[in-house]
C-alpha cells in the first residue's frame, strides 16, 4: 500500500537529512534513495524534494555546491550541515513522541490505562 503525501509531509525534511548524514547527494538520487528505502510505498515528486532542500538550505540545515557527475553533467550536491544535524535529532525526537501519542489512540490506551 501506498503511503500518502499527506501523511509524510512533515517529515520530508527528517528523510532528506537523514539520507545527508551519510554523505553529500544530489536530488534525483535523494529521490530514488527514498523509494528505495521505502520499498516503493512511497515516491517523492521532484517538485516536493526541491521545494524541500531549498528549504533546508535557506534554513541553514544543508548546504549545497556544485559539482560533475561521471558523465560530465553538471550536478548540484546538497550536504547537510551541523545545524542540520542538530535540527535532524530534535525532529527524530518529535516523530519518536507524535508516534507514540498516536498509537496510543490506535491501540485505545492512555498512559497509566485504557480509556
Amino acid at each position: 500500500m501506498a503511503i500518502s503525501a499527506d501523511a509524510i509531509r512533515g517529515y520530508i525534511d527528517v528523510l532528506v537529512l537523514s539520507l545527508l548524514r551519510t554523505n553529500p547527494s544530489y536530488a534525483y538520487e535523494l529521490a530514488q534513495r527514498i523509494t528505495a528505502i521505502s520499498g516503493d510505498e512511497y515516491a517523492i515528486k521532484q517538485t516536493t524534494l526541491y521545494s524541500a532542500v531549498k528549504r533546508l538550505e535557506a534554513s541553514g540545515l544543508v548546504n549545497s555546491s556544485a559539482g560533475v557527475s561521471p558523465s560530465g553533467k553538471p550536478r548540484t550536491y546538497y550536504s547537510i550541515t551541523d545545524a542540520g544535524l542538530i535540527h535532524f535529532d530534535v525532529k527524530v525526537e518529535e516523530w519518536r513522541n507524535t508516534k507514540s501519542v498516536v498509537d496510543r489512540f490506535i491501540n485505545g490506551t492512555i498512559e497509566g490505562g485504557t480509556p
